[in-house]
């Protein structure tokens, strides 16, 4: 599991460490891991032309103690300052001495760029003399982005303005999580953490990987029946909208519960794709409701929340929702929404929730007393109370009408399997970006074919 910092606690770890240790030490562990990662991707350090964007930072510090270890290994290390007049003395002694050079501008030939302009600390996008710098790195070369890509919001992963895109991210210490998030996770290239040593309390954000999804990922037992295995029932679809009714039904049948009871106006739909379908209400684990249902249904969402099982909430089903009803129920609810749906639950403007999506996810938990689920690029999962979880597979081939329709009755199965809803939130959607990835392979897909990918996904996942 990936774990994220706020750059207040990542700070706070690294004054109390460096308390503890002679002055600049810290730095060189830093540099030190920056180098062994930089050479590592150079096919051979010696002779290899490598380029220092520095910043007057402390990130620009880090670049040119790393530079200078390159440089004592035989490389061509030329340091570019954005403001000559603001430079890391100590790392432009050591840049100098190891045989390093200065220049004003950006060489026209590198195999190699450090990106080491603004730090965490930065906000908003790179000022005029850093995007400039930045607009001339050489075409071909390695751009590998010291700590984060300059110009990412390291607690948001918000972009305001220009910005670096890297190869290659070393962080220092601890992930943050606007590298996990996009825009900025889509910035960082592949993540390379450098461990300096810092005592950190419970993360901020959370990011699963395989073996963590396939430790929450239920599995039948010899003597499971399909009723001990749960029953998910989906409320879904309409006579103008029976699409959603199917791929919620097809997502909940991959999802691990043992069946899938339908109830709706689309069954004929239904059981024409899935005669596995049982339809009409009877007893449950768990509800999906929401998906495709229309206008004047709020009565069928009213009559699953009453029902004390877990349910999750979607699409038409999140209209007019009372926080007060959710928090008076004795069993979970999931909310699914997108950025527009959450605006107006929230009752803010998109604008306000894609801008802000780490706070708006857990603005939306603690308002409604659920576990909220904010669909997007990067999909994020809140409950209220400790890491936000956010999600690192899929593929923009996932914007596609009927993508949230199979992701609902996935995560219904799995809540009616019995995970807990934050659990069987942050597992559908892992499952659900990476079927979604596979099943795309770079080219446009269908809604459908994510379902059909979930189990080739689900088993490379519990076997890797």
């Amino acid at each position: 599991m990936r774990t994220a910092y706020s750059v207040e606690t990542v700070r706070a770890a690294e004054r109390e460490l460096m308390a503890r240790l002679p002055e600049g030490a810290l730095m060189q562990r830093a540099a030190a891991g920056l180098a062994a990662v930089c050479a590592g991707l150079l096919r051979r350090v010696y002779g290899a032309r490598v380029v220092l964007l520095v910043g007057p930072g402390d990130n620009g510090g880090d670049a040119l103690y790393a530079g200078a270890r390159l440089a004592r290994r035989g490389a061509g290390v030329t340091a570019v300052p954005m403001d000559p007049e603001r430079v890391h003395a100590g790392g432009l002694r050591a840049l100098l001495a190891a045989g390093g050079r200065v220049e004003q501008g950006v060489p026209g030939r590198a195999d190699l760029v450090l990106d080491g302009l603004v730090g965490i600390g930065g906000r908003g996008g790179l000022r005029p003399a850093a995007a400039a710098l930045v607009e001339r790195i050489p075409a071909g070369a390695v751009v590998v982005a010291v700590d984060l890509p300059s110009g990412v919001d390291a607690d948001t992963g918000e972009v305001a303005g220009a910005a670096v895109r890297a190869d290659v991210t070393v962080t220092f210490g601890a992930y943050k999580p606007g590298l996990l998030i996009d825009p900025g996770a889509s910035r960082t290239g592949a993540l390379r953490l450098v461990d300096i040593g810092l005592s950190l309390p419970e993360p901020d954000a959370e990011a699963l990987q395989h073996a963590d999804v396939a430790a929450l990922l239920p599995e039948p037992e010899a003597s499971s029946d399909k009723y001990r295995r749960g029953v998910v029932g989906i409320v879904a679809g309409s006579v103008q909208y029976p699409g959603a009714a199917v791929l919620a039904v097809a997502g909940a049948l991959r999802g691990g519960a043992g069946a899938v009871r339908y109830v709706g106006p689309a069954a004929d739909a239904v059981l024409a794709r899935y005669p596995e379908t049982l339809i009409g209400r009877g007893r449950v684990q768990a509800w999906v409701v929401g998906p495709g249902l229309g206008e004047g249904r709020a009565a069928e969402v009213a009559q699953a929340l009453a029902d004390p099982v877990p349910v999750l909430v979607d699409a038409d089903g999140l209209r007019g929702l009372d926080p007060q009803v959710l928090r008076a129920r004795p069993a979970e609810t999931l909310l699914t929404p997108h950025a527009g749906e959450a605006a107006a639950l929230l009752g803010v403007d998109r604008q306000s929730v894609e801008s802000a999506r780490l706070s708006s996810v857990r603005s939306l938990a603690a308002q409604y007393g659920a576990t909220a689920l904010l669909k997007g690029s990067t999909t994020l999962v809140s409950h209220g109370g400790g890491p936000v979880r956010v999600n690192p597979t899929g593929t923009p081939w996932l914007a596609t009408a009927g993508s949230g329709d199979v992701l609902s009755g996935l995560a219904g199965s799995l809540l009616a399997s019995g995970l807990p809803a934050r659990d069987a939130a942050s597992a559908a959607a892992y499952l659900h970006g990476l079927a979604g990835r596979r099943a795309a392979s770079g080219a446009p897909l269908l809604a459908q074919q994510i379902a059909e990918a979930l189990p080739e996904a689900w088993r490379g996942i519990r076997r890797p």
